[in-house]
């Protein structure tokens, strides 16, 4: 099998291993069939509507109110837009620069780290998360 394959098949796993209970492979082109399928069926699955546009979910972009955004289902299957990092408009209006985070600096990422202690950063829809995943 190659590594592709494997990391897909893996992918799969870990996301949905809830849902699966038993799929028969008979040969490798079955498998390889079936990761494609999978591949165009998982696209679907990290898109979503978020008022009236279709928007990748849990990808971190560049944000227009911070520095960072992205989209995320809430626990009740709402997607919401979560804002995180300091800069966007909200430094522009008040007269400041976005900050770099310089996070190739061990002293730096340890300090950011313990301050917003990243060692439990809550759920998803939090921007507390997003920040602490950058880092």
């Amino acid at each position: 099998m190659e590594n592709t394959t494997k990391e897909l098949f893996e992918d799969f796993t870990n996301q949905f291993k809830d849902d699966i209970f038993e799929y028969d492979v008979e040969n490798h082109d079955d498998l390889v069939e079936f990761l494609e399928f999978i591949k165009e069926y998982k696209s679907d699955v990290n898109e979503a509507e978020y008022q009236g546009r279709d928007v990748k979910l849990n990808k971190p972009m560049r944000g227009d109110v911070k520095k960072f955004k992205v989209y995320v289902k809430n626990p009740k299957g709402n997607v919401v837009k979560v804002n995180f990092g300091h800069g966007g408009t909200s430094a522009k209006k008040a007269g400041e620069k976005t900050m770099k985070i310089k996070k190739s600096n061990p002293d730096r990422k340890k300090a950011f780290r313990a301050r917003h202690n990243c060692d439990s950063p809550g759920p998803r829809t939090g921007a507390r998360y997003w920040s602490c995943k950058a880092w």
